[in-house]
């Protein structure tokens, strides 16, 4: 008997044909079906790997799949493809929202160790891993953060996920970050992850129709980076903002355009967030390495998208 939180045949059928075929050392991977149910039952209860219903198989068997595909991309591959396919139907609603969330580290997930392994076909084996502006270590998929994305906090220790969301509520892309970094900092790697390939031929979709963002993306580098790319944009400018403008007189320039109709509509990226933080695995962070983490992550989105 399956769980409630199985793939249904419908969304078997959607991903069947995009999954790999083999493990390329020894022939054909274990029922796909099988173990992708038991990652998504432990994505949705946050169970520890051990305590999986004996009906998904080993135990072992679905957390190395789970690590491989977390390591090698898998995980961005399929969300992208699965993303390809409703784009192609005409259905992502392109007016995009920006926003991020905090997520409690579980203290099963500290204790990494600082020396981060060679993975057998993780990034470090492929030379993938790459440092963005803020010194954060780009994984496969959105990256994370220099000490497995942990931060410090008041609140203890904390990861953050900075994430763009289509109309229909449904991530397009995704950063991992530690929790105290700041939200305008990873717009750009954000918005740069948002890559939706074409069904045939062509260089995938990477601009929205337009943007909407709160305040705290309310700064001259997100603006001009909007500016450049040509999207419009809803991004409310903050007080001390708007008092230093009208200090500086004609010189501080007009204020920014604001249409108050469209960012009525930003709520769709926190409708976003509550979808993803129903997965407990997401809403608490139980994952030791942060590329793994991400790939849970990516694995409650794309559920998110087979559902829709």
């Amino acid at each position: 008997m399956g769980s409630r939180g199985d793939l249904t045949d419908g969304q078997w059928e959607r991903l069947r044909p995009l999954l790999p075929v083999g493990n390329g050392r020894c022939g054909r991977w274990r029922d796909h079906r099988q173990v992708i149910d038991g990652i998504l039952y432990r994505a949705r209860t946050g169970v520890p790997w051990r305590d999986l219903p004996e009906r998904y198989g080993s135990w072992k068997t679905v957390h190395e799949r789970h690590r491989r595909w977390s390591a090698d991309g898998t995980w961005e591959r399929l969300l992208q493809r699965v993303q390809a396919e409703a784009d192609a139907a005409g259905g992502i609603d392109w007016d995009v929202c920006v926003d991020s969330t905090s997520v409690r580290a579980h203290h099963h997930a500290a204790g990494a160790r600082h020396a981060r392994p060679v993975l057998k076909g993780g990034p470090r084996a492929r030379g993938q891993e790459r440092s963005d502006v803020d010194g954060a270590v780009q994984l496969p998929g959105g990256g994370g953060a220099a000490g497995e994305a942990l931060g410090r906090s008041r609140g203890g220790r904390t990861t953050k996920i900075h994430l763009s969301a289509e109309g229909h509520c449904r991530v397009l892309s995704l950063v991992v970050t530690a929790g105290q970094r700041a939200d305008c900092t990873q717009f750009e790697p954000v918005m740069d992850r948002i890559r939706v390939p074409r069904p045939t031929v062509g260089r995938p979709r990477t601009t929205p129709d337009s943007v909407s963002a709160d305040k705290a993306y309310s700064n001259r580098r997100t603006r001009r980076y909007l500016r450049r790319r040509a999207i419009p944009h809803v991004i409310p400018e903050k007080a001390d903002q708007a008092a230093n403008r009208r200090k500086r007189g004609s010189a501080g320039g007009r204020p920014p355009g604001f249409d108050k109709e469209r960012y009525k509509k930003r709520n769709v990226v926190e409708r976003a967030i509550n979808k993803l933080k129903n997965f407990r695995a997401v809403a608490t962070r139980y994952d030791k390495r942060v590329y793994v983490f991400l790939g849970t992550v990516m694995v409650a989105a794309l559920a998110i998208w087979l559902r829709s």
